[in-house]
């Protein structure tokens, strides 16, 4: 075959924490590889060729949801932007992410753990100030709304945590997610609360004392996010508070 068409060989772990009358187990699926195959077009042929029981998640197909993160090859990754192509070796091997409870196959549960950090960081404005929306927004420098903006290109994804091996290590740790919301925050002139505030939400081992600096969340970002850098502004912030 040419490299074209080749067959590629995908081997799954297949699990359902549900089912207690089976073990997890990897499952070998052969396909016929086409010209710009993504991983997310490759499970699809999957469960509507080979195995319709197949689980795993998708919404947008263009690296915006944050949906179809797994472990490919041993490396975290959004199966819609990854080429089958990428393995010359035609042998790929999926894996649900770590760190996040297992749904069924490569389904994990993203959604409740962003959920409980999303409150655990107090992931909103916090002011004092009544809000007139009959009035004109106060106006922000362009620099400053464009570092918040930055921050806000997180798409949720978990990537970094299931790259993150302190998370691994301390299931409470906050993560690079969590630590980047709490410094768009900090950075945005509406939030009035102070870096006292904020170390009562991160000042400790699983907070932002926990990050070990071990790069994995700022290599596997897909959107290129500056996680260390933003992490290092906090422990900064954080070290002058105490």
């Amino acid at each position: 075959m040419s490299q074209a068409n080749r067959e590629i060989t995908i081997s799954i772990l297949k699990y359902d924490p549900q089912d207690k009358t089976v073990e997890p187990r990897f499952v070998d699926y052969k396909l016929e590889e086409t010209p710009g195959m993504t991983l997310f077009i490759a499970l699809n042929s999957i469960r509507s060729n080979q195995d319709a029981d197949l689980s795993y998640d998708f919404v947008c197909r263009a690296g915006i949801c944050g949906s179809c993160g797994m472990v490919v090859n041993g490396k975290p990754v959004l199966a819609c932007r990854t080429l089958t192509s990428t393995y010359p070796e035609g042998v790929i091997t999926l894996l649900p992410m770590p760190a996040f409870e297992l749904i069924k196959d490569l389904s994990v549960n993203t959604g409740k753990w962003m959920d409980e950090m999303s409150k655990r960081v107090e992931s909103w404005i916090v002011t004092n100030e009544e809000t007139d929306i009959s009035k004109v927004e106060a106006k922000v420098e362009p620099k400053v709304a464009e570092e918040v903006f930055e921050l806000d290109r997180c798409i949720e994804c978990g990537l970094c945590l299931a790259s993150c091996a302190t998370k691994l290590m301390r299931p409470n740790f906050v993560g690079a997610v969590g630590l980047n919301r709490v410094a768009r925050f900090q950075m945005d002139p509406h939030d009035q609360r102070t870096d006292e505030d904020f170390y009562e939400l991160i000042g400790d081992d699983d907070g932002v004392f926990g990050c070990m600096s071990l790069l994995g969340c700022e290599d596997h970002c897909p959107k290129n996010l500056p996680l260390q850098n933003k992490i290092a502004y906090m422990r900064r912030k954080m070290v002058s508070v105490k």
